[in-house]
């Protein structure tokens, strides 16, 4: 699998280059996660996951109250 070189920090990240964010990458047939402070753990997925992921969170059907560590 070839990775992206084209990261993008999430804008909920805040300014800077701090180690706390979500970067996100596009290739053609896969969007590539992973956590700023862990570069070389990445998650590929592809786009109706992902968006199915997003609008569980955005509408509280998915929320870290309900998840155990």
């Amino acid at each position: 699998m070839t990775t992206p070189g084209n990261w993008q920090k999430s804008s909920f990240s805040g300014p800077g280059d701090g180690n706390s964010c979500v970067e996100l990458a596009v290739a053609p047939k896969s969007i590539h996660l992973r956590e700023s402070d862990s570069p070389h753990t990445e998650v590929t997925t592809t786009p109706t996951p992902l968006a199915h992921l997003l609008h569980g969170i955005r509408t509280g059907r998915l929320s870290a109250q309900g998840l155990q560590v």
